[in-house]
């Protein structure tokens, strides 16, 4: 009977020390809990940190090359909003050009009209026509280009239809305009087309 209840005894300590968790138990159940949890914004950055060196080569390319593409986005977006604003600016230049004749043949009648007396109505109706026409162009930045008779001729603003013999100017000047020229804005539409002076073959 002594020996049976040494025995349950001894059985009953080996259930005990199977059941009971042991340290390294304990260790492995923390790393599988913690390996679970999400990492804090802290631990990430230092695992960025440890991951990226700043000075690897590898990341200086990178970062040179997002710059780079930044760089090259921000100069087209510029250039597409000045060429947005040109076309705006200048988007009725082909139909101010279209409507320059009609002015041209205006001035003409009326032109022609004041040497008759009998078109005097009728010339003062096709002036305030060509006031009327003008003024709405002016809207849209049209410009006639100023000559002046006697200036320098200017081949930026002129072009020279012929040139003609003048002992009271200079030569190189405007002496005669033979069609007006006009302007867009700061853009030249069409060029005044003049007769310029030389000097007199029979002059001193």
């Amino acid at each position: 009977m002594a020996k049976s209840s040494k025995n349950s005894e001894e059985v009953s300590e080996e259930v005990q020390e199977e059941t009971q968790p042991t340290d390294s138990d304990e260790g492995e159940g923390a790393e599988d809990r913690t390996g679970d949890a999400p990492l804090s914004d802290q631990e990430l950055r230092q695992l960025c940190q440890e991951q990226v060196c700043p000075e690897c080569p590898e990341k200086e390319e990178m970062d040179n090359k997002i710059l780079q593409v930044r760089a090259e986005a921000d100069n087209y977006r510029k250039r597409m909003a000045r060429e947005k604003e040109q076309h705006c600016k200048y988007a009725i230049e082909k139909v101010l050009e279209d409507l320059l004749p009609v002015v041209d043949n205006l001035e003409l009648a009326a032109e022609h009209g004041r040497k008759n007396e009998a078109c005097k109505d009728l010339v003062e109706g096709v002036d305030m026509t060509i006031k009327l026409f003008m003024d709405n162009l002016r809207k849209h930045g049209l410009e006639p280009v100023e000559i002046v008779q006697g200036q320098e001729f200017d081949p930026a603003w002129h072009e020279a239809m012929a040139e003609e013999e003048r002992q009271d100017l200079e030569a190189g000047q405007v002496c005669q305009v033979w069609q007006k020229g006009y302007k867009l804005k700061d853009r030249l539409l069409r060029p005044a087309r003049v007769i310029v002076s030389k000097k007199c073959q029979n002059s001193d």
